[in-house]
């Protein structure tokens, strides 16, 4: 009886550090993608001559795998606020980033372009890699 209940916590606590640790690894991944969406953009935003149809389309294409991953994720159980928060910052972001910041970048707005990336977009990437952080928790 006694390795019956030995045996059965073994195998709660096993399912518990693997569903934990998958969490780990999505969030982890997500947050990878994001910086890599993050160094496409840079890239751009930095070098006049990576401005071309190959960088745009990996700008894009970086940033569509980030919302890609959050479509296919769900909230960690209790912190379904907080994965919230995580999607809407980042469609906040990839809007701002599609619509406002990489047009100035290609029009040669730099300045225009450097107040937006160094304000409100990279205060929202900080707040999707925080939020990556307290979800993989």
């Amino acid at each position: 009886m006694k390795r019956s209940i030995s045996v059965y916590f073994l195998t709660v606590l096993f399912l518990f550090s693997f569903s934990a640790s998958a969490y780990a690894g999505e969030f982890g991944d997500l947050k990878k993608k994001t910086n890599d969406a993050r160094d496409s953009l840079l890239s751009m935003l930095k070098n006049k001559d990576r401005r071309g149809a190959e960088q745009q389309k990996l700008v894009k294409d970086t940033a569509d795998a980030v919302s890609a991953q959050l479509a296919k994720m769900k909230a960690p159980a209790g912190k379904e606020g907080k994965f919230k928060e995580l999607v809407d910052t980042w469609n906040a972001f990839k809007k701002t980033r599609e619509h406002e910041l990489v047009p100035l970048i290609l029009s040669g707005k730099q300045e225009d372009a450097e107040k937006l990336g160094g304000g409100v977009q990279k205060g929202r990437i900080k707040k999707v890699m925080e939020l990556c952080d307290e979800l993989d928790k």
